[in-house]
């Protein structure tokens, strides 16, 4: 079974199109869905319509719960730049698109071949405001594993790629489709680099394996989908260009 992990689609279209076409020469089984999917990118709307279709399971990240409850953002950050786009987005999504936010799981379980189980969330099960990354201390990554187990954990969050062994399960971050960072930030400005990054999920007779993969995409494109309304236009633009 191969299980392609998405998170962090940020409104990037044209990252989902160029990933969902790999995903299918892969030959993935299923596709899940990690959450973060509209605030922050420039094409919201059409990144929801598209999940939508593919009926695909779809966590609930902290930016999807930005457009539900938007008290909550001041929880998060006052970043100026990040709450000028959040509120952008609230402008571009309908009440039909809060709708099919407002079906997105906390987390889920899945079922993989041999007895075993893939648990996946945002940044931990206990919070989609979370970051596990490579040097969070065994005893901090028990506390936010909130007492579940499974023989993989996935969650995005960190815009980083991630895996990990923890107390015999492996702990796996598929990256960020929509905005990559070229490193862990924790809250500073980051490099978004012109790629895509997914991952997947591959359980056989050996056992589980987590494979990352990043599509290196056209920054041509990419600048070009941005459009002249997209309030971090300037700096996803330089970012790309560097």
């Amino acid at each position: 079974m191969r299980i392609a992990l998405i998170s962090d689609l940020h409104g990037n279209q044209l990252a989902l199109d160029a990933v969902l076409a790999e995903v299918a020469r892969l030959g993935c089984d299923q596709l899940i869905c990690l959450g973060d999917v509209a605030t922050l990118g420039p094409r919201p709307r059409e990144v929801l319509a598209t999940l939508q279709a593919l009926g695909c399971p779809c966590i609930v990240g902290n930016h999807d719960a930005f457009l539900l409850e938007p008290e909550l953002l001041q929880t998060y950050t006052e970043a100026p730049e990040v709450v000028e786009a959040v509120d952008w987005c609230q402008t571009q999504v309908t009440a039909a698109d809060r709708a099919f936010l407002a079906t997105f799981l906390p987390r889920l379980r899945v079922p993989l071949p041999g007895d075993r189980t893939l648990l996946v969330f945002h940044g931990s099960p206990r919070s989609h405001m979370e970051d596990l990354v490579m040097d969070t201390p065994d005893a901090a990554l028990d506390d936010a594993l909130d007492g579940h187990t499974a023989d993989v954990l996935a969650g995005g969050h960190t815009h980083v790629q991630l895996t990990r062994e923890h107390r015999g399960m492996l702990l796996c971050n598929p990256g960020s489709l929509g905005l990559p960072f070229a490193a862990y930030v924790a809250g500073r400005p980051p490099m978004i680099l012109p790629r895509a990054d997914f991952g997947v999920v591959v359980a056989d007779d050996d056992g589980v394996r987590f494979e990352q993969h990043s599509l290196p995409l056209d920054p041509g494109a990419l600048i070009a989908q941005l459009g002249e309304a997209y309030p971090l236009r300037e700096y996803v633009a330089a970012c790309y260009r560097s």
